[in-house]
């Protein structure tokens, strides 16, 4: 079975999604509808802006959310999936390519969710930080000890995951951790605590929005970064993704259980290839790719 992926935050670099405004005519209308939607030309920004441009949170999520989907739309009739997932914002990306959200409702939602995030950040200084090389439950205990918020938000490979909170709780945490053997404890270069309480405000915002929300059954079970499995039923997508920001990504989860259900490749539909490093880490053998329009 053909698994196909979508990147999250991180994966946005200058230049993205230019071949396909340049050589596809419904990429270009696509692009075009974006720009009119978000009220600003993202287009000019994802092309040609600068680092600081793309880093933006109310930039980079539409950004990178267009040019996978985009893509996906492109390919025509070689897009054809069998299950989909998308890390953190990917999973937007994953529900609009298979079908379950119209292009034009999934870009109003991610544009809401990115402000809405922002607006979060800008309320309480907060971080996250990677923790390489030591189990997870050591990570989750460790995190649960600490009086200050930290919580283990984004579970990318064995081995690798990210935590997120308070600036103190992050800072104890990676004190106690790096004690502990973690290979590496390092500060994410982020605006704020995704993935955390933290971003209760934000995720209070966004459920509203989410309710007022067609979703329709997607062409392919889709499995949500909250619980890691196989769904297809409209309400209970809408449920997870509705918890989606002050929770967990499970994505070592998510990827094995694909694989267990018979996924037999990975396809990576959007910027860079941070995907297809995480499945190569939690499946050597299985083959991975880049989406090609």
């Amino acid at each position: 079975m053909k698994a196909y992926v979508f990147p999250g935050q991180g994966a946005q670099f200058v230049g993205m999604g230019k071949d396909l405004y340049d050589n596809s005519a419904l990429a270009k209308e696509l692009f075009e509808k974006a720009n009119q939607i978000l009220g600003f030309r993202i287009t000019d920004l994802m092309f040609a802006g600068t680092d600081e441009d793309l880093k933006q949170t109310k930039v980079t999520q539409p950004a990178i959310f267009l040019h996978s989907v985009i893509l996906a739309k492109v390919m025509g009739e070689n897009f054809k999936p069998e299950m989909v997932a998308g890390h953190s914002l990917g999973e937007f990306s994953a529900l609009v390519a298979a079908g379950a959200l119209s292009f034009e409702d999934g870009l109003i939602l991610v544009s809401k969710r990115a402000l809405a995030m922002q607006k979060a950040c800008e309320m309480e200084p907060s971080t996250m930080a990677a923790i390489l090389g030591l189990d997870d439950d050591v990570v989750e205990k460790t995190c649960a000890e600490i009086p200050e918020l930290v919580v283990p938000a984004n579970y990318n490979t064995p081995g690798q995951l990210v935590i997120s909170g308070s600036i103190a709780g992050v800072d104890k945490a990676c004190a106690k951790l790096t004690e502990l053997g973690a290979k590496r404890a390092l500060k994410l270069p982020v605006g704020g605590a995704f993935h955390s309480p933290l971003m209760e405000p934000a995720r209070l915002e966004l459920e509203k929005a989410i309710n007022e929300t067609q979703i329709s059954e997607p062409v392919c079970p889709i499995y949500q970064n909250v619980t890691a499995k196989a769904d297809s039923n409209p309400e209970i997508i809408k449920e997870n993704l509705k918890k989606q920001l002050t929770a967990s990504v499970k994505w070592t989860q998510t990827v094995q259980q694909m694989i267990a259900d018979g996924a037999t490749s990975f396809t990576e539909v959007g910027p860079g290839t941070a995907l297809q490093g995480m499945v190569k880490k939690i499946d050597r053998a299985m083959p991975c790719e880049s989406a090609k329009a």
